[in-house]
């Protein structure tokens, strides 16, 4: 099994490097895998390549490696904290808060780009601030899903009623946003999204023990000595840290963090968290690449992209779970 899991770990770790040199490799101009490095390391090729490939490219990539990473992260968080096959990053109003903040800025016709991001990041995470209040009184986990579920679909309305009665041209950027995109950051706001998910990663780590312990129920957590609330909140951060910060920047981006930690214990075939989360960040990267490749190539919203892919692994969850 260690060398298997070894083997798998070699395998993800060569995916996402090779995908990555695919990603800036391809676009509306392609460009060869030698101009590619000769860009990167100073090399002899044109001024247009290297522009591209430095200040386009190179940044679109690595947002996708993040966004992978972190979406995936945290909807395995989300699995184990529930223990429910289809929660996902966005089941405690993480999506919802980002589009209520988002809404309020560009829909009232003056946000601009650190401004959306920033609107969605305060939203996530004020969201997920009135969750946690209700965690510290609330004991079952279930009713706190339920009450996550319940807040998102009540802002969902705030956010309908609020397009409703916006112009046609902020109306327009809304939904561009709800679209999902990897090529808007800028590096400027990558050096807020790296350091802000490397934190929801580090907190990800941190809570192996907890979410392993949690994998057979709270009650033997409890027995065990774990501290329940001080658990839920260290989980509930990292979630918004990974999730939030990257629907923030990228707008909300479905399935990725719903489907990849399926497919990373099937791929794996182990529930330890010490496997599952260093695995699951290389799978929803890899992943979350091949989708930026092929939104390039068909030029398509990524969003619709993570859907066609993330829609048939829900189904066979769904499908499995009535067996």
């Amino acid at each position: 099994m260690q060398s298997r899991n070894t083997l798998l770990f070699i395998a993800l770790i060569v995916a996402v490097v090779s995908l990555f040199s695919v990603d800036m490799m391809v676009g509306a101009v392609n460009i060869p895998l030698s101009d590619v490095w000769k860009a990167l390391t100073g090399g002899d090729c044109p001024e247009s390549t290297v522009k591209i490939v430095r200040n386009i490219r190179l940044v679109k990539a690595f947002v996708a490696l993040l966004a992978g990473a972190a979406l995936s992260v945290s909807g395995l968080q989300m699995q184990t904290l529930f223990r429910n096959p289809l929660a996902g990053p966005y089941v405690l109003g993480i999506s919802s808060g980002a589009s209520l903040g988002v809404a309020l800025v560009v829909l009232a016709g003056f946000g601009s780009s650190f401004g959306v991001a920033g609107a969605a990041w305060v939203g996530s995470a004020v969201v997920l601030m009135f969750i946690g209040i209700a965690a510290r009184r609330i004991k079952d986990i279930m009713v706190i899903l339920i009450l996550g579920m319940m807040f998102s679909s009540g802002v969902s309305a705030v956010v309908q009623i609020l397009q409703y009665l916006s112009r046609d041209e902020a109306l327009k950027t809304f939904v561009i946003w709800t679209m999902g995109s990897l090529g808007e950051v800028t590096v400027m706001q990558l050096c807020i999204l790296f350091p802000s998910v490397l934190l929801g990663l580090v907190f990800a780590v941190l809570s192996i023990k907890p979410l392993n312990m949690l994998l057979f129920g709270e009650d033997y957590a409890v027995t065990m000595g774990l501290n329940i609330r001080r658990s839920r909140g260290m989980i509930f951060m990292s979630a918004t840290l990974l999730a939030g910060t990257v629907t923030a920047f990228c707008g909300p981006i479905g399935f990725i963090g719903l489907a990849m930690p399926h497919v990373t214990r099937m791929m794996f075939d182990n529930s330890d968290h010490r496997v599952l989360i260093p695995a699951t960040m290389l799978s929803g990267a890899s992943v979350m690449i091949i989708c930026d490749i092929i939104s390039k190539m068909f030029t398509l919203p990524v969003n619709a992209i993570t859907a066609l892919l993330g829609v048939p692994v829900v189904v066979w969850i769904v499908l499995r779970n009535r067996v």
